[in-house]
């Protein structure tokens, strides 16, 4: 792997840069005290392009792939993880299930809108007894002949992007049959927002990513065309986990630059902080504390960058990802930690940035697979597991 980004990648890079400083900084901090959605912001993402990066031009896309996405997301997220975790549940988990799986008139209906950020797309994996058991999907949908109709019945829980004013669909996993062994045949339906019967819950009280949406979500007797279906009946389930495969690279990206971004306070703190007479940062337990932070988030890079540039080779990238991810969001976890510590009293204070990124880190560790999950996902490409 060439560790230079190309010209163009380096010109994404610089801009998003850019933006997170001169227009994220400054605002994000109220929109999170107020567990508010920056539309704004998301709006002003949706104008350069960034929603639509790994997506081909024919439908409004930027041409790009999931190493341009993944710059794009470690930018931000080493000034704000709820703008990041937008753009990735958009991109990742909303329109990438329609572009990989949807057929050309589902394609044609929704990228565009998807692309441009005019609307959000939302992923209903999760359930409320699922947790990382993903095939334990309860959510049914059975088929009305007389109507050509999917009706479904169930819920969904911790799910990003689901309820804001500007939520066009939700890619539910239900199941629709079973084997002649008895075994679930899950499928992946399109369900517009606003629907009957299709309820959004309030958003979630959470420990962090304040300024992004979560909600339950609930679906009774929601009737939606049998046209509907993303991809072929009874893979659904399988065509998620390879949604899941590709989202951890984002993730890590997302992690990587969490981790980058404690770095960058702690090193401005520990300059412009005098204790005892000089900067902080004169300190070598300081100095040295840093150095590690930045040592983590260098090989987190490596490691994203790696898997990424495996999945656009076309080469296998499964376990590159599930490494990628298990590294990255432990770094950002440790990162954050010792840049509250490095911040002593004030990195305790919600006005300093670092105290949003302890906060924000450890769901890293969580979702999109849990760590214990990446680590049974590592063990089976090994040949661990049968």
């Amino acid at each position: 792997m060439d560790h230079h980004l190309s010209p163009e990648l380096e010109e994404l890079r610089r801009t998003v840069e850019e933006f997170a400083h001169e227009v994220v900084a400054p605002k994000i901090g109220d929109f999170y005290e107020r567990h508010e959605f920056p539309y704004e912001i998301v709006r002003e993402m949706g104008r350069m392009g960034l929603f639509g990066l790994p997506f081909p031009e024919e439908y409004g896309g930027m041409g790009g792939d999931y190493l341009a996405l993944g710059i794009a997301l470690e930018e931000l997220a080493r000034v704000d993880s709820s703008v990041a975790i937008t753009l990735e549940a958009g991109v990742s988990l909303g329109a990438m299930p329609i572009h990989l799986f949807g057929t050309p008139a589902q394609k044609e209906e929704w990228l565009p809108r998807l692309c441009s950020g005019e609307i959000l797309g939302a992923f209903g994996l999760t359930e409320p007894d699922g947790g990382s058991d993903a095939g334990a999907t309860r959510t049914t949908a059975r088929l009305d002949e007389d109507t050509n109709e999917w009706v479904i019945n169930g819920s969904k829980c911790f799910i990003t992007n689901s309820g804001t004013d500007i939520t066009g669909l939700v890619t539910v996993t239900a199941v629709t049959g079973r084997t002649p062994e008895g075994k679930p045949l899950i499928s992946s339906i399109i369900v517009p927002s606003g629907t009957p019967g299709f309820t959004v819950a309030a958003p979630y009280s959470k420990v962090g990513w304040n300024a992004s949406d979560t909600r339950e979500l609930s679906f009774s007797d929601v009737r939606v065309p049998a046209e509907n279906l993303l991809g072929e009946l009874g893979r659904g389930y399988a065509q998620f986990l390879r949604i899941l495969d590709e989202g951890r690279i984002a993730i890590s990206a997302l992690a990587t630059g969490l981790a980058q971004g404690c770095v960058d306070e702690s090193v401005k703190y520990a300059k412009e902080r005098h204790a005892f007479g000089r900067p902080i940062g004169s300190n070598q337990a300081i100095q040295f504390k840093i150095a590690d932070m930045e040592m983590k988030a260098h090989t987190a890079r490596l490691a994203w960058r790696d898997a990424a540039s495996r999945l656009v080779a076309g080469e296998p990238f499964k376990k590159e990802a599930a490494l990628a991810k298990l590294y990255s969001s432990t770094v950002a976890v440790d990162n954050a930690r010792d840049a509250t510590q490095i911040h002593g009293g004030y990195g305790f204070m919600n006005e300093y940035p670092v105290a949003r990124m302890w906060r924000d880190s450890k769901i890293l560790e969580i979702g999109e697979g849990t760590s214990e999950v990446q680590r049974m996902l590592i063990a089976r490409e090994l040949g661990l597991v049968g």
